[in-house]
């Protein structure tokens, strides 16, 4: 069993009162591209911070490629490239000029460095800026060179909050295309508020909510869960459920409030059939009007919404928010 590449346990920070993060486990296996995701002050900035050494844990441990967080911080950061959501760059230097500095800091072999310089310009389109100066450019722009010097050493980890912050659509799916090619070589954990983004490139999903992880598996299995065909039907709520309960290939059936004489039905079939056309003919046979027969498929943003509205339901008795921030480091750490 390989050492895996990122393993929490039992981790909590605290600020004071304010529990940030609070007792979370989970392992990232070498390779694995993770979306890690949750609403704003869940803990993931928090948790991200702790796992690149910036931050102490109150309790619990972190281990990056086996190095402990605490007291092995150089090791591990010899093996993570971080992408904060707001990237510390100098900006009176130019894009190559950075670039090359941080290559000499972390030690990229200087026979091969101009050429690996070349390839991330180019793999992060910034090469038509490499002579700007870094004060001048875009938030998009800042957040690819970014993305550049925490790909600058080939770590084996790569940790990049909100990689596409501030980007456009081109350059949005132009960043995807790059982090997804990196799955297999290296780790990626990923944090991000588009689930789109997680569906299109990350092949497992961890969600944490209130300090808590809620959710832990892969976009694989998310889909093949049941679907559930969402039927609108006019007429009789009870007459209507007491039908589509009775059909045989049905297995669940749950109603929701009648509207103007229209009752939505979520119903789950027995070994996946797809039962519109013939539902559609039996209802319609009865009388009874058909507004809306879907079928919807499980997804992401359906498992996300689930997690976070059912958590935000259940009163909690101590704060479990993230504060704010504090502030990144106007440079960039040495490491």
């Amino acid at each position: 069993m390989p050492t895996p590449a990122i393993q929490v346990e039992n981790l909590s920070k605290n600020y004071g009162p304010v529990l940030a993060v609070n007792d979370i486990s989970f392992q990232v296996q070498p390779g694995e591209l993770v979306g890690f995701l949750g609403p704003n002050g869940a803990g993931k900035s928090t948790t991200m911070r702790i796992l690149t050494t910036y931050l102490p844990a109150s309790s619990g441990y972190a281990y990056v490629s086996g190095y402990d967080v605490m007291y092995q911080s150089m090791q591990v950061r010899e093996r993570i490239g971080y992408l904060p959501e707001s990237v510390p760059l100098y900006p009176e230097m130019r894009v190559s000029e950075y670039l090359g500095y941080r290559a000499r800091l972390k030690s990229v072999p200087r026979a091969g460095r101009v050429a690996r310089l070349d390839d991330l310009m180019t793999r992060c389109r910034i090469k038509e800026v490499k002579n700007r100066l870094l004060g001048t450019l875009s938030k998009g722009y800042r957040q690819r060179v970014g993305l550049a010097d925490a790909m600058l050493s080939e770590p084996p980890v790569l940790i990049l909050d909100e990689p596409t912050s501030g980007l456009d659509p081109i350059q949005i799916q132009q960043t995807l295309e790059t982090i997804k090619a990196l799955g297999g070589r290296q780790t990626v954990l990923l944090s991000t508020h588009i689930l789109s983004e997680v569906e299109k490139i990350c092949e497992r999903v961890i969600i944490i909510n209130k300090g808590q992880v809620k959710f832990d598996d892969t976009l694989a299995s998310i889909s093949r869960r049941e679907p559930v065909l969402q039927v609108e039907v006019r007429g009789p709520t009870g007459e209507v459920e007491q039908f589509l309960r009775a059909q045989p290939e049905v297995a669940t059936v749950a109603a929701g409030a009648a509207v103007d004489g229209v009752t939505a039905f979520d119903v789950k079939t027995k070994n996946r059939q797809d039962l519109r056309e013939a539902l559609t003919a039996r209802l319609t046979g009865k009388g009874w009007g058909v507004r809306r027969l879907d079928l919807k498929r499980a997804s992401l943003e359906d498992q996300y919404t689930q997690v976070v509205l059912r958590q935000d339901m259940v009163a909690e008795p101590v704060p479990a928010a993230e504060p704010e921030p504090a502030p990144e480091p106007t440079a960039p750490p040495a490491a």
